[in-house]
């Protein structure tokens, strides 16, 4: 991968929980009326939210990297837009257009008092020889399809098999190997374990796609039966080359990595043993909390204990006065008004009373 593909890898690495963040709180804010309590963090509601929000957020990414992706490609164009011509054009009609072009747009018409302007036209004019020497030879458009204007940098290709080995060599090779390498690395230091099958599934499928696509001498019929018809028809899209094609799948599959790596915050990676149980940091906050305000009830009844206790201090028959009457208070009131102690003692005075003797009798 590229420095620059590590650079938004690192930057969306931390970027999503950020807006999540805050679209959660707009969320909060526009959901919830003034002076109702709010979800708290860790819980179930909270969490719930937070999920959905975040999920909307990497949708988005997508969504906006594959427009970025496909909007860059557009600026720069392709030969045949050059030329305004569409893909699949025979070779008169490439000379025939070029050489109309030339006649409206060649230097020599451009006074030479304006540099920019003749510096401009110029670099025009080799643009449109270059797009015309290229498709007009059937091997070099074979090659221009499939991997853009980078072959016109293959020096000494002669035949579509040197291009192809080229073109693998130059741009596929170390694109494969270096992610299957990263993969390998990552799956080893047990980093990023959620989604790394559907990681080795997407590089596959990319692999795939890329090697049907760059090996069938005339272009992908998912280009141009799926991909163009439904470009042409929904939208002003021009039709794509199978190398743009290409170029938005690298792309996409670059951003899925991204995306696997932030769904594996919000789904689990196993699921829990039956016998054993988990505390999340959210309850261990609560029983913290809890135990801190017991330890303070205790300490605040200690004090109103002794706060009552002081008129006794000192008198030590009073003390146990106190305690006696207390005692006795808790025996009457609490103890013997227990619904279970009462009849306890029901049964067993019931089974020492005498067989025959009166209700009121004594029991010896």
């Amino acid at each position: 991968m590229s420095s620059t593909a590590l650079l938004s890898y690192a930057g969306w690495a931390f970027l999503p929980n950020l807006v999540t963040g805050w679209l959660q709180s707009i969320f909060y804010g526009i959901t919830i009326r003034a002076g109702d309590p709010k979800p708290q963090p860790g819980s179930p509601r909270y969490v719930k939210h937070r999920r959905r929000i975040h999920m909307t957020v990497i949708i988005v990414y997508l969504l906006y990297t594959l427009y970025e992706a496909d909007y860059i490609l557009r600026q720069s164009g392709d030969f045949y837009q050059d030329l305004g011509l569409a893909p699949g054009v025979e070779e008169k009609q490439i000379k025939s257009r070029f050489r109309r072009l030339a006649a409206l747009q060649h230097p020599d018409k451009v006074p030479t008092d304006d540099p920019i302007r003749h510096a401009a036209a110029e670099s025009n004019f080799v643009n449109l020889k270059t797009a015309q020497d290229t498709l007009s030879d059937p091997i070099k458009r074979f090659a221009y399809e499939r991997f853009g204007p980078d072959m016109l940098k293959y020096q000494h290709c002669k035949t579509i098999r040197d291009y192809l080995v080229a073109g693998v060599q130059a741009s596929s090779l170390p694109l494969y190997a270096g992610s299957t390498l990263m993969l390998a690395l990552l799956s080893l230091t047990n980093y990023l374990q959620w989604g790394r099958f559907w990681r080795y599934l997407t590089l596959a499928g990319l692999f795939l796609l890329e090697y049907h696509t760059i090996t069938r001498p005339y272009p992908s019929p998912l280009l141009t039966k799926i991909f163009n018809p439904i470009l042409s028809r929904l939208t002003v899209h021009p039709p794509l080359l199978p190398f743009q094609l290409l170029a938005l799948a690298r792309k996409a599959t670059f951003t899925l990595f991204i995306a696997f790596s932030q769904l594996g915050n919000l789904f689990p990676q196993g699921k829990p043993s039956p016998t054993t149980t988990t505390t999340s940091p959210h309850d261990l906050q609560q029983l913290m909390r809890l135990e801190g305000i017991a330890k303070a009830s205790e300490i605040e009844s200690s004090r109103l204990l002794a706060m009552d206790m002081a008129p006794f201090a000192g008198d030590e028959q009073g003390t146990n006065e106190l305690r006696g009457r207390v005692k006795e208070w808790l025996v009457n009131n609490t103890i013997r008004a227990d619904p279970e102690v009462r009849d306890a003692m029901g049964r067993a005075l019931a089974g020492r009373r005498r067989s025959g003797a009166p209700v009121g009798a004594r029991i010896s």
